[in-house]
C-alpha cells in the first residue's frame, strides 16, 4: 500500500476530495454481505410469517434508499446521481442466513463503492430489525466490496 490516503490534506486534516479534474466514466460497484440467524428465523422469513411483513422486500427497498442517502451518512462522500441500484436477497440454509448483493451504477467523476456497501449494510440492518423480536442473536457478517469498475484505478475483483 504505497498510495496516500486521499481524504486528508497535506496537514492531515480531513477534507472532501476534489474530483472536478477527474474524467467522467461509467462506474459500477458490487458489494455483498450476510445476516446469519437461527433456522427457525430463516423459516419465518421464507414462509412470509414475519409480523412486520415481507422481510426481503422491505430490506430490498431499504437498501435502495440507503444507497441513495450515502452522502448524508458518510461525511466525505460526494452526492451522486445514481443510474442503477439493485439488490438481490437470497436465503441459504447451511448455515441459515440471508445473503445480500447490491449493484450500483453511475456515470460520473467518482465511484459508487460506498453506495454499494451502504446498500448492503442498510438491507442487512433492516433484516435484523424486522425479525429481531424472535432472534436477537442474529449477526451481520462479511460486508465487503466484491467488484468495482471505472475510473482511474480501473477494475477490482475480490478473490
Amino acid at each position: 500500500m504505497t498510495q496516500k490516503l486521499t481524504h486528508f490534506d497535506a496537514a492531515g486534516a480531513a477534507h472532501m476530495v476534489d474530483v472536478s479534474a477527474k474524467e467522467v466514466t461509467h462506474r459500477t460497484a458490487i458489494a455483498r454481505g450476510s445476516v446469519h440467524m437461527e433456522p427457525e428465523t430463516l423459516k419465518l422469513i421464507t414462509e412470509g410469517r414475519a409480523k412486520k411483513g415481507d422481510v426481503l422486500a422491505v430490506a430490498r427497498l431499504a437498501g435502495i434508499m440507503g444507497a441513495k442517502k450515502t452522502a448524508d451518512l458518510i461525511p466525505l462522500c460526494h452526492p451522486l446521481a445514481l443510474s442503477k441500484v439493485a439488490l438481490d436477497l437470497t436465503t441459504a440454509e447451511d448455515p441459515p442466513r440471508v445473503e445480500i448483493e447490491a449493484t450500483v451504477k453511475t456515470t460520473g467523476q467518482t465511484g459508487v463503492e460506498m453506495e454499494a456497501l451502504t446498500a448492503v449494510s442498510t438491507a442487512a440492518l433492516t433484516v435484523y430489525d424486522m425479525v429481531k423480536a424472535v432472534d436477537k442473536a442474529m449477526h451481520i457478517t462479511d460486508i465487503r466490496l466484491a467488484f468495482k469498475d471505472g475510473g482511474k484505478s480501473g477494475r477490482f475483483e475480490a478473490e
